[in-house]
C-alpha cells in the first residue's frame, strides 16, 4: 500500500501559473529585435502554464527601439529613453499596476535579468542620459512592482536560475506554492492537516520554527473558524519557503529519516549512508545521492508516512538538472 501511495502522490503535480518575460524565447521583442532563449524556461514550459509579458512593447514602444534606462533625477529614479528624452515612468507604473492587479492565479515569475523594466535587482542606474557610467543599482520599474506585490512567491530572473541552489529553491517553492493555492480553493481542515503532514520534512529542511508554528495552527486545537485557520497559516507558510535551506538542514532531515530504519539496517549499511552524508557535506556529491539511498529504504520497508513526503520529490523529476553557474555552494 505504501508504495502505491508514494507513486500516486509523487507522480502528480498541478501545473503552476507562471508569468514570464516574453523575450525569453517566446518572441523577438527586445530593443534590438532579438530574443534570449533560456533552456530552463523552455523545459519548464512542459510542466507549467505561462503568461508572457513584455512591458516595454506593451506600453507602446516599438521593435526595434532605442534603449531605455533607469536615470536618477533629483534622487528619484525615472525610466527614460536617452536618445529621445522620452520619460515612460508613469506609463510603466500604470501598466504594472493594471496588469499585476488583473492576475487572478499566479504562482511565480521568471523575468529578464538586468532589464530596466523587468529586472528584479542589480539593474544599472545612471546619473544622466549621456555617455556616463552607472552610479547605482536598483530593480526595474515593472520587476520592482512584482517583488513588492508578490515577494512571497518565487520570483527570479533567468540569469540567477543558472545557479543550482537558486534553481532548486525556485522549483521546490513554485510547486509547493501551487499545491497550497489549490488547497486554498477547496479549504478544509483535513486538507490542511494532510498538506502539513505530507510536507513536514520539506518544511523541516527549510525552517523548523515555522514548521512547528504551522503544525500548531493546522492542528486547530482551539477550534478556530476554517478561514481564520487558513489566514493564520498562510504567512507562516510563505515565510518558511522564503529562503533556500542550508545543506546542514538537509543533513538533519536525512538523519531524521534514517531514524525510521535504523533498527532494520546493518552496521555496514548505516556506515554507507553516513559516509554519503559526509561526502555531501563536503560538496563532493549532490543531495540526490543520500536522498535516493533513503528513498530506497522507504520503498524497501514500505514506510507509508515517509512515502507521502514531498521532500523526496518536491517537483517533477524531469526538471532535475545538476549544472551550475559555479556559485551554488557559496549560498549555503
Amino acid at each position: 500500500m505504501a508504495v502505491k501511495r508514494q507513486e500516486a502522490f509523487m507522480g502528480k503535480f498541478a501545473r503552476p501559473e507562471v508569468v514570464v518575460s516574453r523575450c525569453l524565447g517566446f518572441e523577438s521583442c527586445r530593443y534590438n529585435a532579438q530574443t534570449v532563449p533560456s533552456n530552463f524556461v523552455s523545459t519548464l514550459g512542459n510542466f507549467v502554464n505561462y503568461t508572457t509579458v513584455c512591458p516595454e512593447v506593451d506600453i507602446g514602444l516599438g521593435v526595434p527601439r532605442a534603449p531605455i534606462r533607469l536615470i536618477a533625477l533629483d534622487s528619484v529614479v525615472r525610466l527614460i529613453q536617452p536618445s529621445t528624452g522620452l520619460d515612460v515612468t508613469e506609463k510603466m507604473n500604470a501598466y504594472a499596476s493594471s496588469l499585476l492587479s488583473s492576475l487572478e492565479n499566479v504562482d511565480g515569475f521568471i523575468l529578464k535579468a538586468l532589464s530596466p523594466s523587468c529586472g528584479i535587482k542589480d539593474v544599472k542606474v545612471y546619473p544622466g542620459a549621456g555617455k556616463v557610467m552607472a552610479t547605482g543599482k536598483d530593480s526595474g520599474i515593472f520587476g520592482g512592482e512584482v517583488v513588492t506585490r508578490f515577494g512571497h512567491l518565487p520570483v527570479e530572473d533567468e540569469g540567477r536560475l543558472t545557479n543550482f541552489v537558486l534553481r532548486e529553491h525556485f522549483l521546490t517553492t513554485l510547486f509547493t506554492v501551487t499545491r497550497f493555492r489549490e488547497l486554498n480553493l477547496n479549504r478544509s481542515i483535513k486538507g490542511l492537516v494532510d498538506f502539513q503532514s505530507d510536507n513536514k520534512l520539506l518544511f523541516m529542511s527549510y525552517n523548523q520554527n515555522e514548521m512547528r508554528a504551522m503544525g500548531r495552527i493546522a492542528g486547530n486545537l482551539e477550534k478556530k473558524d476554517l478561514n481564520e485557520v487558513f489566514d493564520r497559516y498562510a504567512p507562516h507558510f510563505y515565510r518558511a519557503m522564503s529562503t533556500p535551506p542550508k545543506h546542514t538542514s538537509h543533513i538533519n532531515v536525512l538523519m531524521h529519516g534514517l531514524g525510521y530504519f535504523s533498527r532494520y539496517l546493518s552496521s555496514s549499511e548505516k556506515k554507507f549512508f553516513l559516509d554519503s552524508l559526509e561526502r555531501y557535506r563536503q560538496a563532493k556529491i549532490p543531495l540526490s545521492v543520500p536522498l535516493h539511498i533513503l528513498k530506497s529504504y522507504v520503498v524497501a520497508f514500505e514506510n507509508e508516512y515517509l512515502a507521502r513526503q514531498t521532500f523526496f520529490e518536491p517537483y517533477p523529476e524531469e526538471l532535475v538538472e545538476i549544472s551550475d553557474s559555479g556559485k551554488g555552494r557559496a549560498l549555503k
